[in-house]
């Protein structure tokens, strides 16, 4: 397959969610009452959180998704069209659009997630069309929707287009995925669920191996990211802000690679470039709360604060 003339930096093929922040100055313990201190409604979601972030930054982006026909479909594609993004969003009439309730813990602004996605909504691949993938420069997927995400990674493959994915669980299909990825990166515990390696140093080479993909890496919370190459790892610490809520860091950092990897830089910026975007938006509340300017993440990457480890604790088990 050839690819057909780009028309946008970066697609997206994933989630997209309608985010209630629950603030609690604690996190409740079973059968007890707390008050909350604030509710907020935010859009939110993986891919679609990546792509704002993207286009925020000055990429020209498609996010391809669906949603029900309700209330919070509808904010949730006026939001995209409000950014920039062009949107390629299915309708499910009489579904409900993908929900979360996510309660932070005021003092460390870590958060727990409760969520439900109708089943209706799943992106299903005979309704994806080729020229929404083959008419980028990159795509990026999330491991949800497993099979209509290993489509668009075949076909971005075949016309030469690297491909990214955020996957942070090993839904059904997910090993399909994988083959046709070019950059894996998870969460802390992914690598050792599809490997059996606990060590990250071990578990990383191994998902590089099995499946000839440029980088494979691990994002840690505050302690960073570390990744392998195929030759060497590299680790870039987190940076030590003000905490609110940790609610879509990690989506950020996926746009923040993506953004990293159009640029053309090298893989220690890119990830370095990443850890600081992520932080920042640590310190709003919501997915979307704090996508910081570019010269923001910059000054951040200049003056701010490191871990002091150079091998993160949190590589080994």
């Amino acid at each position: 397959m050839t690819a057909l003339p780009a028309t946008v930096d970066v697609v997206g093929v994933g989630i997209n969610a309608t985010d209630t922040i629950i603030r609690l100055p604690r996190f409740p313990e079973f059968n007890s009452k707390v008050e909350i201190l604030s509710v907020e409604v935010q859009p939110g979601g993986q891919v679609a959180s990546a792509m704002v972030a993207c286009q925020r930054w000055g990429m020209k982006t498609r996010y391809v998704g669906k949603v029900g026909g309700d209330d919070a479909g509808r904010m949730q594609r006026a939001t995209l069209e409000r950014e920039g993004v062009e949107a390629e969003v299915i309708v499910a009439d009489g579904a409900s659009s993908q929900a979360a309730y996510i309660l932070v813990d005021e003092d460390s602004g870590e958060r727990t997630i409760l969520w439900k996605r109708d089943s209706a909504i799943a992106l299903r691949p005979e309704e994806l069309r080729t020229e929404w993938i083959t008419q980028a420069r990159a795509l990026h997927v999330d491991g949800h929707d497993t099979a209509a995400a290993t489509t668009a990674a075949k076909w971005a493959r075949l016309a030469g287009i690297p491909v990214t994915a955020d996957v942070d669980s090993v839904y059904p299909g997910v090993e399909a995925l994988l083959p046709n990825v070019d950059y894996i990166i998870a969460s802390r515990q992914f690598p050792e669920r599809v490997t059996g390696e606990a060590d990250l140093r071990n578990s990383l080479p191994s998902l590089v191996r099995k499946y000839r993909c440029k980088v494979a890496a691990a994002t840690l919370g505050s302690d960073g990211v570390l990744a392998w190459d195929g030759r060497e790892f590299s680790y870039s610490p987190g940076f030590q802000v003000n905490v609110r809520d940790t609610t879509g860091a990690g989506d950020i950092f996926h746009g923040a690679f993506l953004f990293g990897l159009w640029r053309g830089w090298d893989l220690e910026r890119i990830l370095e470039f990443g850890c600081a975007a992520a932080a920042l938006d640590c310190t709003a509340s919501g997915a979307r709360g704090k996508i910081g300017r570019i010269e923001e993440i910059e000054e951040l990457m200049r003056t701010g604060t490191r871990s002091a480890e150079a091998f993160p604790r949190s590589a080994l088990k």
